[in-house]
């Protein structure tokens, strides 16, 4: 149910992406990406990646196993600079994660790196997806 919703938030965040300029779109995205992120539909946040990103870095299945290891505890948006002339957007973003197995909780902090695609009229995060077990 929950892939569901947010397959069909993810359509209706591209369909106003096709709708609107990309200072109206790039809220849309951020918000579809926060929310994949959030609710741990890590599957669903690679349709969000950059295609050419995507082709390269697609979670193995260990990796994918890996995410499920996890559940996100908070999402928060820490400041952002976006340039909207050079198609570029960066978010600075805390994570709050939970190890399923240990049940101990953490902080990640992640920037999100954005492009504006003209031609497919959306963006497309170009980041990848968020280092959960960052190397202190």
């Amino acid at each position: 149910m929950r892939r569901l919703l947010l397959s069909l938030l993810l359509l209706l965040s591209t369909s106003v992406a096709f709708a609107g300029a990309p200072q109206r779109a790039l809220p849309v995205a951020q918000d579809t990406w926060a929310a994949a992120i959030r609710w741990g539909d890590f599957e669903g946040a690679v349709n969000l990646l950059d295609p050419a990103l995507r082709a390269k870095q697609a979670p193995t299945s260990i990796e994918a196993a890996r995410y499920q290891q996890v559940q996100i505890s908070s999402y928060r948006d820490r400041g952002e600079s976006v340039d909207f002339k050079a198609g570029q957007a960066v978010r600075d973003v805390e994570i709050g994660v939970i190890n399923r197995n240990t049940l101990a909780e953490r902080t990640v902090r992640y920037r999100e790196t954005w492009r504006w695609d003209a031609r497919a009229r959306t963006w497309w995060i170009t980041s990848g997806l968020p280092d959960l077990w960052p190397k202190d």
